[in-house]
């Protein structure tokens, strides 16, 4: 799929670009293809392995070299990571996401960059990530919001600094554009104007109600749902202690970005994913006019 899929970027991207007339080249091509450096990184995100070095020269440089026959040096490898980083979001966004079926579930969770107390000290994301506030207090990096449905397949994701309200994602029309039926968040997405804005694009927000908010109707099925609401924070769980999309050793913010999508598409080839088994049943209901 990812050499299929680079071979027809690779095609379009020649079709579009500019052509210079100069015949000297001051860069010779990479032996590796950007096809089988995205391979890497989506296999290192689903090993187990802790460190991308480790994973590179034990595994790959010796256990699968018949796979990759022309590996380069690991330094060379870490500066081909950025030339990836575009085919690699847009593989995921049009190959590896999945189908919206009516139920979604929203949250967003926090990507540190390093502890608390180095904040004032860093300086690989100094003047990009921001300091956030989650329910586990305060952090220092970046945040990442998701969109799965009921089979725990994602279907959209965006990347925020870590002061953006979670309910600021919502409002752009590209990020809930292939979304519609139930909408699943928690109360941090309360909010009428956005509530009212989604109405009307065919989407119903649910949320629980705040303990200083008045009480207001809602069906068993929309209850029900909210209790269900856990599947997404299991995605987060399992994108973190699992696909490795959180950690402190980033040197650069072009690596970042591809760390972290790697482990998105790491996650999205998942052969077992977590879901609801939902029975959907046509409303029986008498209405009296």
């Amino acid at each position: 799929m990812a050499d299929d899929f680079c071979n027809f970027f690779d095609a379009m991207t020649a079709k579009y670009t500019f052509k210079p007339t100069a015949k000297r080249k001051y860069h010779r091509d990479s032996t590796m293809s950007k096809a089988e450096i995205m391979l890497i990184m989506i296999l290192f995100h689903d090993s187990g392995y802790r460190c991308l070095k480790h994973f590179y020269q034990e595994k790959v440089c010796k256990h699968m070299r018949h796979f990759f026959p022309k590996v380069v040096s690991y330094n060379r490898f870490v500066d081909l990571e950025k030339d990836v980083a575009v085919p690699l979001a847009i593989f995921i966004k049009k190959v590896l996401l999945g189908k919206c079926t009516g139920i979604s579930f929203v949250d967003s969770t926090p990507l540190r960059v390093c502890k608390n107390q180095r904040i004032h000290i860093h300086k690989t994301f100094k003047g990009i990530a921001k300091r956030g506030k989650c329910y586990m207090g305060w952090f220092f990096g970046f945040k990442l919001h998701l969109i799965c449905n009921e089979h725990g397949e994602l279907l959209n994701f965006m990347i925020t600094p870590g002061d953006v309200d979670d309910r600021k994602p919502l409002e752009y029309k590209a990020f809930v554009e292939f979304i519609y039926g139930k909408f699943v968040g928690d109360k941090g997405y309360i909010r009428k104007n956005l509530f009212q804005r989604l109405f009307v694009d065919g989407i119903q927000l649910i949320t629980k109600l705040k303990s200083n908010m008045k009480g207001a109707l809602m069906s068993v099925s929309d209850k029900l749902l909210l209790r269900k609401r856990a599947i997404i924070e299991t995605v987060n769980d399992e994108l973190k202690n699992i696909a490795q999309v959180e950690h402190s050793r980033h040197r650069a913010f072009d690596n970042f970005i591809v760390n972290l999508l790697s482990a998105i598409a790491a996650y999205c080839c998942f052969p077992k994913k977590l879901c609801i088994n939902v029975t959907r049943t046509i409303d029986t209901q008498l209405a009296l006019f």
